[in-house]
């Protein structure tokens, strides 16, 4: 492994970003001296949006954020994470990768493609998330398959992405995102500032959708 400047890799669904992803890459600007973010495509789930569609939000948030410190890197997007890892020593061979996960994800890991390969060849970032505590056991079989584990005292709000999806609220998404799903009227929430008195997409949003990924217009419920 490079003994070069620690280099945090952060992939996510971003279906759509929420303040529980803003809050998780300015925490990780705390701890890393560079931090790169993509929008994933996990072929076990099911996504809301189109992958084009994920990663302009999240370029949104990324240039809202405008920390140089910080930046989006969609080829870094592959169902395998040992492939996204191989990708990223091509673009920095210099730096040390530090994969970041949340603890959802850490039973899992041991059953990714080539797990043990993709450990020996980075450190790994664990972020707490609510309602997935840590158990020491997974734990220990991570670093049996030689990884090395770090865990981040980051507090990230309890927001998911698949409550946005259903119930589309501008107190769960970014600011800067809320105008944007409300131009494009993606995940239902042009309905949702309809009624408000005092709509927050009055600015004109910067996103620009392909007209074949923007959201159908949502019936009332």
């Amino acid at each position: 492994m490079s003994g070069g400047q620690a280099l945090a890799l952060f992939g996510t669904s971003a279906d759509p970003p929420s303040t529980g992803h803003r809050a998780l890459l300015v925490g990780l600007l705390e701890h890393y001296p560079r931090v790169v973010t993509w929008a994933s495509s996990n072929p076990f789930k099911q996504h809301g949006a189109p992958l084009e569609l994920r990663a302009a939000l999240l370029q949104a948030l990324v240039d809202h954020l405008a920390n140089p410190r910080l930046g989006l890197e969609q080829r870094l997007s592959s169902p395998r994470a040992i492939e996204t890892l191989a990708r990223a020593l091509d673009l920095w061979p210099d730096a040390e990768p530090v994969f970041v996960v949340g603890s959802d994800l850490v039973s899992q890991i041991p059953r990714w493609y080539q797990a043990q390969q993709l450990l020996g060849q980075c450190r790994l970032a664990v972020v707490p998330r609510q309602g997935w505590a840590l158990q020491e056991s997974d734990l220990e079989q991570l670093r049996q398959l030689g990884g090395k584990v770090e865990l981040l005292p980051l507090a990230i709000p309890a927001s998911a992405s698949s409550q946005i999806r259903h119930h589309p609220s501008p107190e769960q998404v970014p600011p800067a995102l809320w105008p944007e799903l409300v131009k494009h009227n993606l995940y239902g929430a042009g309905h949702q500032d309809a009624s408000n008195e005092s709509p927050r997409s009055s600015g004109a949003g910067t996103l620009t959708i392909p007209a074949a990924t923007q959201s159908p217009p949502q019936p009332p419920p």
